[in-house]
């Protein structure tokens, strides 16, 4: 039955049905990958992640000593970001299955909710497959932390999975881990669906979750466009804006094809000091989007600009994308996008510093932005107008 059926059907029991959990943030997100360890190596050494010991006690994740024998699993962290990252070891692990029908990319993104029960009972009533019935996960570190963990896994948009985790009771402080390259939390994370699919999947994190809708926007360059929807869990702290394209060659349509089917397209992770963090990146070998120098001349023609000429200087050296509100030009946003990090144009990272406790999403780049993604597109090959494709003049 369509989410939107049983909608209808719940609306007489709604005042009877316990609200999803107020309170949320995101734990860890899982990646699937070829080789964990390589990829365990790039985010050390590209983004100053730090690796944890089998030892550690990842909140809310199985330790590595509890990884079945035909996956291989290893864990980063920076700041409050925690990524795990697995691979197949044999053919019959869940990993090998997932890369024969989709690239490397993100599987699971675990949310810790203030109310696992209410949650699920929730996502039963809306019909949601749950793949792990709730439990008490247990775990112990070899410097005898110990955390204990209500959890449960139910499938989201797409294939998507959502880990869900109640935590419960800690014994002794659990380590801290930090980062040189002062990688603090992620800021947001983006889903692309398919055409027509938007609509659905608004109303599966809206009945599920609890998120809401906040900004929408329809964005249309010269070649190309897309929908998308903002989308806000109760408390505010985990956003998500979802995506459907609106041509037939847009850059979504162009993820959906090489992901085989709908996916996160993108992390954004927030820093302190965007400009050192992006140099520091460059120089271990991060490749970013290239921005059109031509970007900063237009920058200094919009009004009430917040920055020194000398920190303007640094930033387009960077190729770093400014925004700001004109009647609040303090709340300034510097945000800067990788290339796809995996072999096909599926998955990448957004980098942003919210100065001033500025909102929004880089509105005023978002042309400069999708541009550059469609010069992108134009040297894959993958940008075509009807029986065409677009070549660079």
């Amino acid at each position: 039955m369509k989410i939107e059926q049983k909608r209808q059907n719940l609306q007489t029991d709604k005042l009877l049905m316990p609200l999803a959990s107020i309170k949320m943030r995101i734990a860890y997100v899982h990646f699937y990958v070829e080789d964990a360890i390589i990829w365990r190596d790039w985010f050390v050494h590209h983004l100053g992640f730090e690796k944890l010991d089998d030892g550690a006690v990842i909140p809310s994740f199985p330790g590595k000593q509890d990884t079945p024998s035909h996956t291989r699993t290893e864990v980063v962290k920076s700041g409050s970001v925690c990524f795990v990252l697995s691979s197949a070891i044999s053919s019959i692990s869940p990993v090998a299955e997932y890369l024969r029908q989709h690239p490397p990319g993100v599987v699971d993104i675990a949310f810790e909710v203030e109310d696992l029960s209410a949650t699920i009972t929730l996502a039963k009533a809306y019909g949601t497959d749950i793949i792990q019935q709730p439990g008490i996960q247990v775990q112990k570190s070899k410097q005898k932390n110990t955390t204990y963990t209500k959890q449960a896994k139910i499938i989201a948009w797409g294939g998507l999975t959502h880990t869900l985790l109640e935590t419960q009771l800690k014994e002794n402080a659990i380590e801290n881990y930090s980062s040189p390259c002062s990688i603090q939390a992620i800021d947001h994370l983006v889903l692309n669906v398919a055409v027509g699919d938007l609509k659905a999947a608004v109303n599966w994190y809206q009945n599920i979750l609890g998120f809401r809708p906040q900004q929408k926007f329809n964005i249309q360059t010269e070649y190309s466009a897309l929908h998308s929807q903002v989308m806000v869990s109760p408390d505010g702290d985990v956003q998500l804006p979802i995506n459907e394209p609106a041509t037939p060659n847009s850059q979504i349509q162009e993820f959906l094809n090489a992901n085989r089917g709908a996916g996160i397209q993108h992390i954004a992770l927030k820093t302190r000091d965007i400009i050192s963090s992006i140099a520091e990146f460059r120089a271990r070998g991060l490749s970013f989007l290239p921005i059109s120098q031509s970007y900063y001349s237009q920058l200094q023609q919009r009004a009430n600009l917040p920055l020194k000429s000398n920190e303007l200087v640094s930033i387009a050296k960077q190729e770093i994308l400014v925004d700001w509100k004109e009647d609040y030009p303090n709340a300034l946003l510097l945000q800067i996008f990788t290339r796809p990090i995996f072999s096909q144009p599926t998955f990448f990272f957004e980098f942003i510093e919210r100065r001033e406790c500025a909102q929004g999403f880089g509105e005023g780049n978002f042309r400069a932005l999708f541009e550059a993604m469609e010069l992108e597109q134009i040297k894959r090959g993958s940008l075509q107008i009807g029986d065409k494709k677009v070549t660079k003049e």
